[in-house]
């Protein structure tokens, strides 16, 4: 996913048996035409990409508790500028969680999601258009919460949905981890 082109490749071959997420990709690639879309002053809204964060066994997720919103959420970011979302993922994990050792499950899309971000004094409400990839790390390296946190914890998958509030784009990557759990215990 090194530039805007590879991006538009990935999302129109990207399968996913969740209908909402096939819904989404025809939005991305709209917003996608617009040249600053990996800017964050693009509004309604801009590329961002973010990264689920698995331990060895697949069993938990890296998860921060965002500061101004006050919500549990996979590490995360805007791209900047950048338009290698892949780059945007792994910077923002290491950046939000203090890790050093993570490592590259699969190049590709993990999951996509459209979601709304509330206005501040300083700048309108807007969308965030996120690119979650998959990720995985050691739950013994240690753990560093940024400016951007009020905590940071490895959540076992079954706790999840009551941390979250049943957030339905964290449901789906939970459940997208289940299957991979499933796959790697055969």
């Amino acid at each position: 996913m090194k530039t805007r082109e590879s991006l538009i490749y990935a999302l129109q071959s990207y399968s996913t048996p969740y209908i909402e997420e096939e819904l989404l990709k025809t939005k991305f690639l709209e917003l996608l035409d617009h040249p600053r879309s990996f800017h964050r002053d693009h509004l309604p809204g801009h590329i961002t990409g973010s990264a689920w964060i698995v331990n060895e066994d697949y069993s938990k997720i890296l998860l921060v508790l965002h500061a101004r919103l006050g919500r549990w959420l996979q590490p995360g970011g805007h791209a900047d500028g950048d338009e290698n979302v892949l780059n945007v993922a792994m910077r923002e994990a290491e950046e939000e969680t203090g890790l050093k050792a993570i490592r590259i499950l699969s190049p590709f899309v993990f999951d996509i999601d459209i979601h709304p971000i509330p206005a501040r004094d300083d700048f309108p409400g807007h969308l965030h258009y996120d690119v979650r990839f998959l990720l995985q790390a050691s739950e013994q390296e240690t753990l560093m919460i940024s400016d951007e946190s009020s905590d940071l914890k490895w959540c076992p998958l079954n706790e999840l949905a009551t941390l979250t509030g049943y957030a339905p784009s964290i449901m789906r990557m939970v459940n997208k981890t289940i299957n991979l759990l499933g796959r790697n215990s055969r």
